[in-house]
């Protein structure tokens, strides 16, 4: 309903950037279906309702682009982190079929699959569990997200020809 009320109100759209994510760390069979379902809500379902809406609007210009804000996770999947791997596989998935479906309108529809980002989403952790994830990545640091900004603006200005890919950030 939220996303109705907005989209509403947009006359002409080109470019839309879903970045929702929550995780849940925990082992899956000690997981909730309702947790289960949150994460799937936020994460996924959340891109279906605004692209659903946005898809029209872009086909009327016959241009537009379509970011998505998966995961490193959404790839190679996580231990005790289930759900949010889940989730951002269907990300990539929908990225990828969006893409086809969406081309003939010139339509381009990417995601970036981020690594660790110093975000609230990752306060979590206390200090070893950081530095344990640090000495994993090769930069030896998290990104920020002013790094996943910079990405996004160089997809939005990028050529109609790149679409359907899942674009590594980590």
């Amino acid at each position: 309903e939220d996303v109705t009320r907005v989209f509403a109100e947009i006359e002409d759209l080109t470019l839309l950037v879903n970045n929702a994510g929550i995780s849940y760390v925990g082992l899956l069979h000690e997981m909730s279906v309702d947790a289960w379902r949150e994460v799937m809500r936020v994460n996924l379902d959340s891109m279906f309702y605004c692209c659903r809406l946005a898809i029209p609007l872009m086909l009327r210009r016959h241009a537009g682009k379509i970011i998505n804000i998966s995961s490193m996770w959404g790839t190679s999947g996580a231990s005790c982190e289930a759900a949010y791997s889940a989730s951002k596989a269907g990300v990539n998935g929908l990225t990828k079929a969006l893409a086809k479906e969406l081309a003939p309108g010139n339509i381009q529809v990417n995601a970036i699959a981020c690594g660790a980002i110093d975000t609230e989403m990752n306060a979590w952790m206390d200090e070893d569990e950081k530095n344990a994830l640090l000495e994993e990545i090769p930069a030896g640091r998290m990104g920020q997200p002013e790094e996943a900004a910079d990405l996004i603006m160089q997809l939005c200005s990028s050529s109609s020809y790149l679409t359907g890919q899942v674009i590594a950030l980590d």
